[in-house]
């Protein structure tokens, strides 16, 4: 089977992101609210990671670590420009306890 891009097609790929990462937003994962998700983020980014804020380490000490596992080998994460093993470092980052995966 051969899929012909048309040129509306990337359009159609950008409006289902867009409504998966908001309906990321709008839910918590993991015991972490949206305020949580949203402070991590530069921190998981595939490109130019930066170092996890205070408010990203309080997100993440109440997160159930065995749930952020669950993600470990996601495909929605990448799709994301979340890389899962630096979502997987930040309770160390934090000086936590690591995962248990």
């Amino acid at each position: 089977m051969v899929v012909v891009m048309t040129p509306r097609a990337p359009v159609v790929v950008i409006l289902v992101l867009m409504a998966v990462i908001g309906g990321l937003q709008a839910a918590e994962i993991c015991n972490m609210t949206e305020d949580g998700l949203m402070a991590c983020k530069p921190s998981v980014t595939t490109e130019k990671p930066v170092y996890p804020s205070p408010e990203c380490c309080k997100a993440v000490s109440g997160a159930d670590m065995k749930c952020l596992c669950s993600y470990k080998e996601s495909l929605v994460l990448p799709s994301l420009g979340i890389d899962p093993g630096l979502a997987l470092g930040l309770p160390v980052k934090c000086n936590l306890p690591a995962p248990p995966c």
